[in-house]
């Protein structure tokens, strides 16, 4: 009687076996659930998404760095730019010498006016990441605090180094016309100008710039 029972067992334990086995094979169809990506929410305009999403990471893990980087990039886009400040200081204390961070608070500086302070971080963002991802940044960043300083040949050699990292900005090449053009540089400013309306013909700053720097070069 014994034996009749255990012949009768199998076949269901190898049905059990096959039902899951199947059920597994199954499973590996169908659509992963994925977590909200603030990343990517950030990177396609979403910024509120994109802040909402940090916010709940850091709620659930407050050394999460990479949560800290991208909120403020997503508030600075917002020109929230006292709260950036505050994840981007709890982010430097998580990771002194992290580039991003170190980027954001000079961004950060730029917008609210504290061009030393600014300085100060775009500078120390340049020790760190000679080639980082956000140099030419940077040196545009540099340049238009140079500018407001009145400080145009500084402000020259920077936005000359950010056009060398991003040739095709024709924007920054107006500006570098008109650093050069505040420091008495004509010849050079007409160049940079044209250069600008080269890439752009629109730019009405760059088209009035020229025309000024032009009537400004002595005559032959």
């Amino acid at each position: 009687m014994s034996v009749i029972r255990r012949r009768s067992v199998l076949p269901l334990v190898r049905l059990s076996w096959l039902i899951l086995l199947f059920c597994l094979a199954a499973a590996s169809f169908l659509p992963a659930q994925t977590r909200p990506d603030a990343l990517l929410e950030y990177r396609n305009g979403n910024y509120e998404r994109a802040v909402a999403i940090c916010r709940d990471e850091i709620t659930q893990n407050p050394g999460n760095l990479d949560s800290h980087v991208v909120i403020c990039w997503s508030l600075l886009r917002l020109n929230r730019f006292e709260e950036a400040g505050a994840y981007a200081r709890a982010g430097r204390n998580l990771s002194r010498y992290d580039v991003r961070i170190t980027e954001i608070l000079g961004e950060i500086s730029y917008f609210e006016g504290r061009n030393n302070d600014a300085l100060q971080y775009f500078q120390e963002y340049i020790n760190l990441a000679p080639e980082g991802q956000r140099i030419d940044t940077v040196y545009y960043f540099l340049g238009e605090i140079y500018i407001r300083l009145g400080r145009y040949r500084h402000a020259d050699i920077a936005l000359s180094t950010a056009v060398h990292w991003m040739p095709g900005n024709a924007a920054w090449w107006t500006r570098l016309a008109y650093a050069r053009e505040n420091a008495g540089d004509l010849a050079e400013a007409v160049a940079a100008y044209e250069r600008a309306l080269a890439l752009d013909s629109q730019l009405s700053d760059a088209r009035r710039g020229l025309e000024r720097a032009r009537r400004a070069l002595p005559s032959p």
